[in-house]
């Protein structure tokens, strides 16, 4: 699979509601161009030339390259909160929400790992107002899971001393897959869930 057909195919469902056309690819390009070169070094020529379109007609959809890492950004942490509430608040025991959690979380990254690393390693490039926006759907997100992981502390299914830092240890564990997984290596990104969702019941120690 290309980087365009996972940009493109894996998980834009997310980029269905950027319209129109034009400013899709635009959006895909630059996903694209982040992830190859990261965002500093990407110029908005790169990511026009990509799109198959003049630097000129960026400027129509995007007034700036941050505007487009913003989107990005929006788009891919949305979705990640939806997986996640989805998730926990599913009917079944806190065991089977969690599991449910990670191993959807961590498909998604796997799955859409070009896009999952723009989403989750270039937070830094955007400017404070964007990145403080950004910061709070990563705290929604924590809190799905965190709530997970009370309710079984609660329930007694879970042995946690450290319910915040063993969120902060679950999430760092499905974000990172978006950093290594290959496509073509040895895992599909349905067996890298379900070998983390069994490595996260472990560690709060489900019974």
């Amino acid at each position: 699979m290309s980087t365009a057909e996972e940009t493109a195919g894996g998980e834009t469902s997310a980029w269905g509601e950027v319209t129109p056309d034009a400013a899709r690819r635009l959006l895909v390009a630059a996903v694209e161009a982040f992830a190859e070169r990261g965002y500093h070094a990407t110029t908005t020529r790169d990511i026009a030339g990509r799109a198959g379109m003049s630097p000129a007609a960026l400027y129509i959809h995007y007034k700036t390259k941050e505007e487009l890492l913003h989107r990005i950004s929006s788009i891919g942490h949305a979705k990640a909160l939806d997986i996640l509430r989805t998730a926990a608040r599913r009917e079944g025991t806190p065991a089977e929400r969690l599991a449910d959690a990670v191993s959807s979380f961590v498909r998604w990254h796997a799955g859409g790992r070009t896009t999952a690393r723009v989403v989750q390693y270039e937070l830094d490039s955007l400017g404070p107002d964007a990145r403080a926006e950004i910061l709070a759907l990563r705290r929604q997100c924590d809190a799905e899971v965190r709530g997970i992981i009370e309710d079984g502390v609660a329930a007694g299914d879970f042995d946690v001393l450290d319910v915040k830092g063993t969120t902060l240890a679950v999430m760092s564990l499905c974000i990172d897959v978006a950093r290594w997984f290959n496509v073509d290596g040895p895992w599909t990104p349905d067996e890298v869930g379900a070998l983390d969702a069994d490595l996260v019941l472990r560690m709060v120690g489900a019974k």
